[in-house]
């Protein structure tokens, strides 16, 4: 397949390597090739099967728009870009329904971290007994949202699966060159429940979206990564 990066960050990198690893021709526009979309135009994209993104919160939108208007599928792996509320998610679903796209976007690619999800959903009826619960997330000191996706990604997960009304505390930290780690702290006067996903390298992230976008050829819609991870 044909890829287009945008993005020449660390996990970027990464993404670049997977897909040369499994076999994919991978083209690359960082923040100065792709100014105000240069490298998303009907004849640039003419030969791309799916567009992967990893850039930053601020320019994803416009680079969505770009892509899903020129009728091309995208994978999305940029953060931070649709809020805690998701009107942004809301607008984009939308536009690839419009104009018959394909769609993957996640809060994380890891598959562990997925799995780590549904661990969490099943630790979430803990709420309902009278536990307490507290998120803490660690990354490095260049990330540029707080709390992460991931974090607010797995307050979801537990706030759907307990019913209950009230939002877990995030706490957040920057430091180093910590790549992502994320606690879930279940607690009562009798015991503590503690679930962990520690990332050692960025490596998960990276092949969970080439997975995504070998898994999104030939088809049409909006996709969360975490409801087909388990297809890939």
């Amino acid at each position: 397949m044909n890829f287009l990066l945008l993005g020449r960050g660390k996990t970027g990198s990464l993404v670049a390597e997977v897909a040369a690893e499994r076999g994919h021709h991978l083209q690359i526009a960082g923040s100065k090739e792709n100014a105000a979309c240069a490298a998303l135009t009907p004849d640039k994209l003419r030969a791309i099967d799916a567009v992967l993104d990893f850039t930053t919160p601020h320019c994803v939108l416009a680079n969505i728009e770009a892509c899903v208007r020129t009728g091309k599928n995208m994978v999305v792996g940029t953060t931070g870009w649709y809020g805690e509320r998701h009107a942004e998610l809301d607008r984009v679903r939308r536009l690839v329904e419009q104009h018959a796209t394909g769609f993957v976007y996640a809060a994380n690619f890891s598959i562990g971290v997925n799995l780590f999800f549904d661990a969490a959903r099943a630790a979430a009826a803990a709420l309902r007994h009278g536990y307490s619960g507290q998120i803490f997330e660690r990354h490095h000191v260049h990330k540029k949202d707080a709390p992460s996706g991931t974090a607010l990604a797995l307050r979801r997960v537990v706030h759907e699966a307990s019913g209950e009304k009230e939002n877990l505390e995030i706490t957040s930290f920057r430091e180093g060159e910590v790549v992502g780690l994320h606690e879930l702290l279940l607690e009562s006067g009798a015991d503590r429940i503690y679930l962990c996903h520690d990332a050692k390298s960025r490596r998960g992230f990276a092949e969970g979206a080439v997975r995504a976008a070998e898994w999104l050829a030939g088809k049409k819609g909006f996709y969360d990564f975490r409801d087909i991870w388990r297809e890939l």
